[in-house]
Order: C-alpha cells, then structure tokens, then sequence
C-alpha cells in the first residue's frame, strides 16, 4: 500500500540508529531519547520545510540561477582557452541527430576553479564568514554542540575537505575526542560549495533543480551527522573545547582570488586523477569479474555486486525492492570509490530505471564525499595540522567514514519521508 511505502524510510532510520549504537565506543553513554528525538524532528523539519513550502523552495530555486550565471561565466573563460571542446562553437558538422559533446575536464570541471576563487573572495569579503556564524549558531541553539562544532558544521557547507580543517586550525589541539570525531563525520557527510556546483551540473538534465536539491542536501545532512556521531563517540564529559573566530585569513582580496584559483585548480586535478584511476580499477575488476560463471543470464560486474550488497539499505531508506540494486549499485560505488561517479552514473541511467521519488532519495543517500579516498585526504590534512592528534585522527577515519555514510543515507530515508510516492 502506499502509505507503507511512504513510512518505509522509518525502517532504515530504526536501523542506522541501531548501527549507529551497536558501533558506539560506550553503548551506556549514548545521548537520551529526548536529544535523539529532537535530532530527528530537525531533519525532517529542514526536509518538510525547504521541499514542501513553495515560498522557501523557490527561495533555495534562486541558487540555480546563480550557478548558471557562474556557468555561464565560467564558460567564457574555458571556451577562450580550451577552444571548441570548453564549449566555444564546434568547427565541424555534427552527424543529424547528434549533440554537441561534453568534455567533462574542460566544461565542467572549470566551474571548480571559478567558485573557489568567488568563495575564497567572498570569505575575505565577510560574506561567507557572516553565514557561516550564523550556521554555527543554529547548529548550538537547536543541538546544543559546542562552539568549535558549530564553526566546523557551518565551514563545512561552504569549504571542502582540505578548507574545513584550516578554519579550526587553532581547536584541534583543544578539542575533544567526541568534538574532532563530530567535525570529520560532518565533513564526510556534506558537499562543500565547489563540490556541490559540480555534481548539480551534472546532473541537471536527470534532476530537476539539481543545485537547492544538493544544497537541501548538506543541510539535512548537519544534524544527520551530529546525531549518528554523538551516537558512536559519545564523549567522555571532558569540557573540550570553544571557538570565537574562524581560523581563516586572506591578504587581500587580490590575495584570496589569487590562493582560491590555486586551491582550484589543485582540487580540478584531483578529481581529474581520482575520475581516471576509479574508472581504470573498475574496469580491471570488471575483466576479473567477467573470467567468472555469469550469474542470471549476465556476466558479473562491479556495479551487479555493489547492487547486490547495497540493496537492502537502499530498500530500507525508501526505494521499492525492484529498483533496489540500481540504486544499491550507486550506493557501493560512491561509499567505495567515489561519489562524482556515483553522480555520473546516475545521470547516465536509462530513463525509467528509478521513478522520480526514488531518483530524490538516491541523489540525497548519495551526497556527501564520505569515500576512501576524502578519509585518507582528511587525515593527512588535520594531522599535519595537529600532530598532536595524529593518533586520534587515526583511528577515527574509518569511523567517520562510516559514519558519514550512514548520515548520508539517513539524508536519503528522511527526504524520502516527506516526499509522498
């Protein structure tokens, strides 16, 4: 019936949180029912709120316009640069019927490189740094975390992996175990602007209003994070530590154009790096793969056993059992290797292959870069940030990559709550 399917996203919430406790580092110190209940309400208010009520979600809709402007910006630049395959006018007839190509590396990777140097520019400017207090108070005021915490959730929604860490620069030493544990799982469970700008241009052709859906996204994603965190590293009472002023300065506004264009462009190699050595390995797994007995009627592959183990959570969170494995397949793909191909892979599905509640929940399950790859950047960064913490940071990574995945997917349950089948 359909309302089962609309409280089927209760199943996987129960069971995140029952993960959730049974990886917590002291299941007797676990936050009270209250506290848990209240974290909860706040996802789905956020959810009900941004998604349900026109006046905000047109609010959020302006986001999109001033993504294509940057787009539109962007491409001026890479056209001048790259030529035909940046987007200037192809030089030659196209085949009837064909469209003109996409070169990911010179069309939309650029976009990168321009938002961090407008967000590096705005940062110096106060822009930025005003909305990220202004997070960071919500975040105190409505889940009563310490101020270091909320400076981390807000930096995270606008900073990446690599940025996040230099505004806390000055806490880390300060902070508690339970604190720094809250801030990396938060990092793993959301997109940071430029990320976020990429991954909506992409799929802008598969989801509607793909930027306010990423943007909703990390949003939900906050207190999705903080909740599973408390969970796992409860904390030992120690007062930890407080935070008055981001740890985050540019010379000048010259200055800060200047390190955000370097930033980006340090950021567009890595995906580039990251994109063909995760389709390289997932094509010699594939060979692999292909030497064994095909299963059902078709050879094995990467993506078939991602869907396979995958599909249950996927199942739990909202997404009806047929379309289970397709969705399960992103899943693995993004919590193992990477979540822009995850992306890339979502947008290249057959129309049909998801319905469009289920297209929702799989594109919020799939937010955040809570991959291997981001938990090995993250410890490097905060560790040579805080040598003192090495050892900690250590052995919180693959916590907080499972915990930021679990964040993400509960994104994926709670949107797909307040989204009616």
């Amino acid at each position: 019936m359909a309302w089962l399917a609309n409280l089927q996203g209760l199943v996987g919430l129960t069971a995140i949180l029952l993960l959730a406790w049974l990886l917590s580092e002291d299941r007797r110190a676990r936050p009270g029912w209250r506290w848990i209940g209240g974290a909860l309400l706040l996802q789905l208010a956020i959810a009900f709120a941004v998604t349900r009520i026109p006046f905000v979600w047109t609010l959020v809709g302006f986001a999109n316009g001033a993504v294509a402007a940057i787009e539109k910006a962007t491409l001026v630049g890479s056209s001048y640069m790259f030529g035909y395959t940046g987007g200037a006018p192809i030089p030659f007839l196209l085949k009837p019927g064909a469209e003109a190509p996409v070169v990911i590396a010179f069309q939309i990777l650029p976009l990168i490189i321009v938002f961090s140097a407008i967000s590096a520019l705005l940062w110096h400017w106060g822009v930025l740094r005003a909305l990220v207090r202004g997070l960071s108070w919500a975040l105190r005021k409505t889940l009563g975390v310490s101020g270091v915490v909320g400076l981390g959730g807000g930096a995270t929604i606008f900073l990446g992996v690599v940025e996040s860490p230099l505004v806390l620069r000055a806490w880390f030493d300060r902070m508690s175990r339970a604190e720094l544990f809250m801030i990396m799982v938060m990092i793993m469970a959301t997109i940071s602007g430029a990320i976020l700008i990429l991954y909506a241009t992409t799929l802008a052709k598969t989801v509607p209003n793909a930027v306010g859906h990423m943007i909703v996204a990390s949003l939900i994603s906050l207190p999705a994070a903080v909740l599973v965190a408390r969970i796992m590293v409860p904390g030992d009472g120690s007062p930890g530590a407080d935070a008055a002023e981001p740890d985050l300065a540019y010379e000048s506004s010259m200055d800060a154009v200047i390190r955000g264009t370097m930033e980006g462009v340090q950021l567009v190699l890595a995906v580039i790096g990251i994109i063909i050595v995760v389709f390289a390995l997932v094509n010699l797994a594939d060979q692999l793969l292909a030497l064994l007995p095909p299963a059902n009627g078709a050879p094995l592959t990467l993506q078939r056993l991602f869907g396979w183990l995958f599909a249950p959570l996927m199942w739990a969170i909202g997404i009806p059992w047929d379309q289970a494995p397709a969705a399960g397949g992103l899943m693995g793909t993004k919590a193992i290797l990477n979540e822009y191909v995850a992306y890339l892979g979502l947008a290249a599905m057959p129309a049909g292959t998801l319905d469009p509640r289920s297209l929702l929940i799989t594109t919020y399950a799939l937010s955040g870069v809570a991959n291997l790859a981001s938990v090995g950047l993250l410890v490097s960064t905060v560790a040579t940030l805080a040598p003192a913490r090495r050892r900690d940071v250590a052995e919180l990574g693959m916590k907080s990559w499972v915990a930021g995945n679990m964040a993400s997917a509960m994104t994926g349950a709670v949107i797909g709550l307040v989204t009616w089948a």
